[in-house]
């Protein structure tokens, strides 16, 4: 039998311990791979009023909560913050906002707000104002815009009304945000679907609220691959 020299028997013992070094790394790796945490999802938040904020409804059942399950439903993996506070006006949105991007860092912020401002008589220009700054910022933050568009009642006069319903169109087009036109379209004139105050959408008006918005927010959004 041929005889082992020492320098065979040394390379042959690094050789060894390589290879054993190899296997616990990659068993390490494997195990590391396995116990490490899932890349947080990205957030949609919606900055809102009552009407997004489930004002009136059974919890869960307002149309924010049913874009999150529809989400869910259609395999796109997004959480979604709902940040409506019933009576906010544009510039409660504008003034809770900055927190709101610090905590949430969000992929889209849904701004559905500016009705509250018409009712308290504060002035367009301020309103305007308000909303622009809102968008700005949350495309400062590297994230991206739905803005949400609303109509006043007709009591207010046409000059008024159209002006208001003009502003959101004039700043999606400024600010190069996809804009919903009117959120409450196909139900503004069916008292059925509002609760008594004719004021709020009831339950079952909800699911047409999220139609009116999931065409210009789903472009937005990052589908999932199959699972």
């Amino acid at each position: 039998m041929r005889a082992v020299g020492p320098r065979a028997v040394a390379l042959t013992t690094v050789c060894a311990c390589a290879a054993a070094a190899a296997t616990l790394f990659s068993v390490s790796f494997a195990a590391n791979a396995a116990n490490a945490p899932e890349p947080a999802r990205p957030v949609i938040v919606v900055l809102g009023d009552s009407i997004s904020a489930e004002y009136g409804l059974p919890r869960d059942t307002g149309w924010v909560a049913l874009m999150r399950q529809r989400l869910t439903d259609q395999r796109i993996d997004y959480s979604v913050a709902n940040a409506s506070i019933s009576g906010d006006t544009t510039s409660g949105g504008r003034a809770r906002l900055p927190a709101l991007m610090q905590r949430l860092k969000p992929s889209v912020v849904v701004v559905e707000l500016g009705a509250n401002d018409a009712l308290r008589g504060v002035p367009l220009s301020t309103t305007e104002d308000n909303l622009r700054t809102i968008i700005e910022q949350v495309q400062q933050g590297h994230a991206k815009v739905v803005l949400i568009g609303m109509y006043v009642p007709p009591n207010y006069g046409p000059d008024y009304t159209q002006k208001f319903h003009g502003m959101y169109g004039d700043l999606s087009k400024e600010l190069r945000v996809p804009l919903v036109p009117f959120l409450l379209a196909g139900i503004a004139d069916k008292p059925e679907m509002f609760q008594a105050d004719q004021i709020h959408p009831a339950q079952q008006a909800q699911s047409v609220l999220l139609n009116n918005v999931w065409p210009t927010l789903a472009p937005l959004l990052r589908t999932s691959s199959p699972r």
